[in-house]
This record gives C-alpha cells, structure tokens and sequence, in this order.
C-alpha cells in the first residue's frame, strides 16, 4: 500500500506495518561501525556475557531507524515531504540479534499547516515489538504531509 495523504491520517488510526524483519548480527555490527559505536554492548559478545544481558544488544538508534523504516510504506511514501522532529523516545526492553520485529503505528494528531495550504503536520507514535510482543522502542514523529491534490478529491 502507498502512504497515505494528510486527510486520510485522522486522530486514532492505527496502521500495522503488515510485515517483520528479523535483526542479525551482521545489521548490528554494520550499522555500530558505520555510526561509529565502539561500545562493547553491541559488539563483544564475551564481554556481554558477564552482564545481566548475557549477550550483546542491538543499537538502539538502528532499532529506531528500522521501526520508522518499516512504518513507510503504509504511511508516508510518496506522500510525506519532511521530517520535522522525534520526541517521546523510549527503548523499554532490549532487542537482540535474532529477534523479529513488528511495527504499530498511530496517528496522534493531525492539523493543516498553518504556512502551507497543501500540507498538514501528523504527529505518530510509532511502536515496535518483538516476537513475543514486548514492546521494545517507542517514539513519536512529526511529519510535514501532503494533502490530497484538489484533481484527485
């Protein structure tokens, strides 16, 4: 399903991703080099043994960016014109390698910009879950959406 357009995101509406995404080793090492994260959390599995964890846990920041990711194509694609900023960010439960991921959204408020008379400002909440359904990040996004063009109304 394509994104949808600022009307059709009214106050309640929650929309399921409607897929998973199992997190490997590989996503986490990859995205804490490329980030630059030399923190032995999430890359020395010896070291994480001795912790309350047991094992190495996966970047926080890719476990946002993937619960965001995963929300798009069912919400904003094609039909957001920018990010305006994310609030409320909460990693309640780790997320390991291994773990399988689903994604929740809802559409917390909606408004027409008050600049831009094709847009409107949607604020999400954005939750992802892992396989046993703990909710294991949280956040809410604010978008700048497009409104239905006047053609196809």
């Amino acid at each position: 399903m394509a994104g949808r357009y600022f009307e059709e995101l009214t106050e309640g509406l929650v929309i399921d991703a409607e897929w998973t995404r199992t997190i490997t080793e590989t996503d986490n090492l990859l995205f804490t080099s490329l980030t630059m994260n030399p923190a032995k959390l999430h890359l020395d599995a010896d070291y994480m043994k001795g912790t309350e964890f047991g094992r190495p846990i996966v970047n926080s920041l890719f476990t946002l960016g993937l619960a965001i990711g995963m929300s798009v194509h069912n919400t904003t694609l094609g039909t957001t014109i920018a990010n305006l900023g994310m609030t409320e960010v909460r990693f309640p439960a780790p997320v390991f390698c291994g773990d399988t991921i689903h994604v929740l959204s809802t559409v917390v408020s909606a408004r027409p910009s008050k600049s831009r008379p094709d847009a409107g400002i949607v604020t999400f909440r954005h939750e992802a879950f892992n396989q046993r359904d703990t909710l294991v990040a949280t956040c809410e996004r604010a978008a700048l959406m497009l409104r239905r063009p006047a053609r196809d109304q």
